[in-house]
């Protein structure tokens, strides 16, 4: 979140920063309850440092007559020291809800329209034939099934089946391969369900609460990514300068209600309740967050090279970047098929508005006061749209699906999908 006295000091910058994102962000009321809480605060700590002074009066006096006194003065005080306290609490609420500020090299715009694509890798592949989608390529090999998970779950929910299962695993292992052993992360398994705290820490709440899952009865919640739990890994905790940047990667499974998008992507293996991803998430200085971002992407980026996948990256702009980003870049891979790009990875840095929710500290240097860290993460990359690009960008004109030369190693000797 941003701090009060950030917002304080820079009311315009936090509601142009809101009003450029698309966000509410109710800053007048914030300015409004900050004095009214100030107010009652500095009442009862004026009110207290009479009573103390009373108090030495009769510890000489002995004169019965400053009881009273002393006893409405007491009353007094913890009257307004309650109201500051009710008012804190509702100013500590309405402070969740102001998004991030972005930084000055993030362009202006109102929707995806005007995000700007900022590199791409490789062509997009010549077929030589008409490309098929990967969920008619998919059912036709038995590797997708999409109505038995209806029967059993409902819309937007899949199996992988055989091969695909085997493909789904063998991306994960080849993720977590490269990202632990060339660049460096440590690999973690994490809870599944976190509790509100945990979602808040992230930003997920209280903005988001209507795209989770929650367990009913239970403050539990099924993780939208795993950027929850990772980051949430050390909060309330004071770090060394000289550990970081602390650099995890996590696979796990992800659940979204995807609220707000009816009829968006109701076909394929796109836009599901249940999902997997591969995450990366850094946690560092605020000196070195955005070169750290940048290393981070490129990360992501790697492992679409080495399967071979023409994708772009792009940068959002104000409108399209999301709540708690400070700047985010997506990662998009090409479909042949589907004849446009799917989004495989959203890299965002956060500076220090997640780090200031969940209490991530850090000491620059011994003995100096800590500060708030900086939190990044990204897809590295997500499961069901990397394989939607790999089932179409290698599919063959007889209908089965080669696969890809960095992934022949985890597929147990599989270099054809659909060879029977």
């Amino acid at each position: 979140m941003l701090s009060l006295e950030f917002i304080r000091k820079n009311p315009d910058a936090v509601r142009r920063a809101a009003q450029l994102k698309g966000e509410p962000a109710p800053v007048d009321e914030i300015l409004r309850l900050d004095g009214v809480w100030r107010g009652h605060l500095h009442k009862a700590e004026t009110t207290k440092a009479e009573q103390n002074e009373l108090s030495k009066q009769f510890a000489k006096s002995r004169d019965e007559s400053l009881k009273e006194r002393l006893r409405q003065m007491a009353d007094t005080a913890k009257s307004e020291l309650a109201v500051a306290d009710a008012v804190k609490r509702e100013l500590d609420d309405l402070l969740l809800r102001v998004p991030n500020v972005f930084h000055e090299s993030v362009p202006v715009g109102e929707s995806e329209a005007e995000n700007v694509v900022v590199r791409e890798w490789g062509s997009k592949p010549d077929l030589g034939f008409a490309a098929r989608t990967h969920y008619d390529l998919g059912e036709a090999l038995g590797i997708l099934d999409f109505e038995r998970a209806v029967k059993i779950a409902g819309s937007r929910f899949a199996f992988l089946v055989g091969e695909g299962a085997r493909l789904e695993r063998a991306l994960v292992q080849f993720m977590l391969d490269v990202h632990t052993r060339e660049h460096g992360y440590t690999e973690v398994w994490s809870p599944l369900l976190v509790n509100s705290a945990a979602m808040t820490g992230t930003a997920n709440l209280p903005k988001f609460a209507d795209q989770l899952f929650k367990v009913e009865g239970r403050d539990l919640w099924l993780i939208p990514t795993a950027e929850v739990p990772v980051t949430n890994y050390h909060r309330e905790e004071i770090l060394d300068a000289d550990q970081m940047p602390i650099k995890y990667v996590c696979y796990a499974p992800s659940w979204r209600t995807e609220a707000g998008a009816a009829g968006k992507d109701t076909r394929g293996f796109i836009r599901l309740h249940q999902f997997s991803k591969v995450e990366l998430v850094k946690v560092t200085t605020a000196e070195t967050s955005l070169d750290e971002f940048e290393r981070l992407t490129r990360d992501a980026e790697d492992i679409l090279q080495r399967l071979g996948l023409h994708y772009n990256v792009m940068l959002m702009c104000t409108g399209d970047m999301g709540f708690a980003q400070y700047k985010k870049y997506d990662l998009n891979a090409w479909a042949p098929g589907l004849d446009r790009y799917l989004e495989v990875s959203s890299c965002s840095t956060f500076n220090d508005f997640q780090a200031m929710r969940a209490n991530i500290r850090y000491r620059p240097e011994r003995g100096a006061p800590p500060r708030f860290a900086h939190t990044i993460n990204g897809s590295g990359l997500a499961l069901t749209r990397t394989i939607d690009a790999i089932i179409e960008t290698y599919q063959r004109s007889d209908g089965m699906i080669a696969v890809p030369e960095a992934l022949k190693p985890y597929m147990g000797g599989v270099e054809l999908i659909g060879a029977r």
